[in-house]
């Protein structure tokens, strides 16, 4: 027997006029859990680059960075077409639609600017904000959940989910993903980061950020419904994973860049664990 959605109120608070979504404050938690993260780690594994005050500045950079490039994301990688034909919706972030590996590049963009601006080693900074990234996704499938919306595809699995009244019982995919790409990987990040040998070299940390999340989203697509307007790509693979196949290789690539090149500078001079 299939599950019932709980059809969760996508609004949390109402004041007056204004609502408060479920949406918005899944980005405010993660936003302000991983900065918290990003200063516990750095109170364990002191860095000679970076410190509170520039923590706290950094949570701003990479909130445009998210917002703009989950935006700019979805519009060129899901939708682009009708964006072409109505422009100004594409500004419209209130109305929903953004894309993770858009806002990943964002990040990335935000950080090499503010690695430069305070000359900062880049991967001083992104080795650290990898391990906390992981947060914000947990919330953001959760509140993926809560909307009823990026669900799986039909199941007669004993948890399969009616989201829509009338339709079959489907994967609850955005579960999945908040716990593998979620969970899962943050528990990853988390022993790799007390590791001081791997801590030391630059890269290894992000690297395997990005072929974790590219290995884990890739899979559980195979349970998520493709959108309806782009549906399976070559190969039969959807457009998430044929997004994750460029994570998947960088990724990779970078790990064993990390580990063969010795000549890199020590980014921490925390004790080991």
């Amino acid at each position: 027997m299939a599950l019932t959605f709980p059809n969760i109120d996508p609004i949390a608070i109402s004041i007056g006029p204004i609502d408060i979504r479920w949406y918005a404050l899944s980005y405010m938690a993660g936003f302000l859990l991983g900065l918290y993260v990003l200063q516990y780690f750095l109170r364990k594994h002191p860095s000679p680059y970076l410190n509170k005050e520039k923590l706290d500045d950094l949570l701003t950079w990479i909130i445009i960075g998210v917002v703009l490039g989950g935006r700019l994301g979805y519009v060129l990688f899901y939708n682009l077409p009708y964006y072409a034909e109505n422009p100004l919706e594409a500004i419209q972030i209130w109305q929903g639609g953004m894309a993770f590996h858009g806002g990943l590049i964002g990040v990335i963009t935000a950080m090499i600017l503010f690695a430069w601006k305070y000359k900062i080693p880049f991967f001083a900074l992104a080795d650290r904000v990898a391990v906390a990234t992981p947060i914000g996704l947990f919330f953001g499938r959760i509140a993926n959940f809560i909307n009823g919306e990026l669900y799986g595809r039909a199941t007669d699995t004993p948890w399969g989910m009616v989201f829509v009244e009338g339709d079959v019982a489907r994967h609850p995919s955005q579960l999945y993903q908040a716990a593998t790409e979620g969970i899962i990987l943050f528990i990853l990040l988390s022993i790799l980061i007390r590791i001081q040998s791997i801590r030391e070299k630059i890269g290894i940390i992000s690297g395997v950020f990005l072929c974790g999340y590219g290995i884990q989203r890739f899979f559980v697509e195979y349970t998520r419904e493709p959108d309806a307007h782009i549906g399976l790509l070559f190969a039969n693979l959807s457009m998430g994973q044929i997004l994750c196949l460029p994570m998947i290789i960088a990724g990779i690539l970078m790990v064993i860049w990390g580990y063969q090149n010795d000549k890199h500078p020590r980014l921490d001079r925390g004790s080991s664990d």
